[in-house]
């Protein structure tokens, strides 16, 4: 048991110096050289957990990405209204994004580059099903816009993404008052 717990350690410790590295030097420039000397483990390691680079940003991201939409649906009931619902779900993430910064940071880069292999981009987005049956509803109910789904998390979620990152950069800083005024935009962007 204690060398499957060490070897669950060593995994995570991978997981974390990989994420530390691309984001702060970007996914090119974290080696796995770097990547084991960060983790505290030889370079012939990571080859027991990860197939390749690849894989290894891979699973981090299905982990983040995981662990992402498990904080945005905490507390969600598919019986609630589409509006209160919404709101929940919307302020579980940027509750997540706000205390999660590396791991939001990370999500963010990955969304918005080709570094995730498109099949695994694709199984990342599963678990984001219950938002998109959310907003499935609430088009049939004639409350949100029948667009894209697409167009929906660009209008209603990526606004938070970009303000993290205006914050990161300290060109921006989020309180009650603007995460509110924020919501209210994203819900009128995407309600009829």
């Amino acid at each position: 048991m204690a060398i499957r717990e060490k070897s669950k350690e060593k995994r995570n410790a991978l997981l974390d110096a990989t994420l530390s590295l691309v984001n702060n030097n970007g996914f090119h420039a974290a080696p796995m050289s770097k990547i084991a000397k960060m983790a505290k483990v030889s370079p012939a390691t990571i080859y027991i957990y990860f197939d390749n680079k690849q894989d290894l940003i891979n699973q981090l991201y299905l982990e983040k990405k995981k662990a992402y939409t498990k904080h945005a649906f905490e507390g969600y009931s598919e019986s609630m209204p589409v509006k209160k619902a919404f709101e929940l779900i919307w302020y579980n993430i940027a509750d997540y994004k706000l205390k999660e910064l590396e791991e939001s940071w990370f999500l963010s880069q990955c969304d918005n580059t080709m570094m995730i292999d498109e099949e695994v981009r694709q199984e990342g987005l599963m678990h984001l099903q219950p938002l998109l049956n959310l907003w499935e509803r609430g088009q049939k109910e004639g409350i949100v816009k029948d667009v894209s789904h697409y167009v929906l998390y660009a209008y209603a979620i990526n606004s938070l993404s970009f303000l993290m990152n205006m914050q990161k950069r300290e060109l921006f800083q989020i309180d009650n008052k603007s995460l509110d005024q924020v919501f209210q935009s994203a819900w009128d962007s995407i309600r009829i």
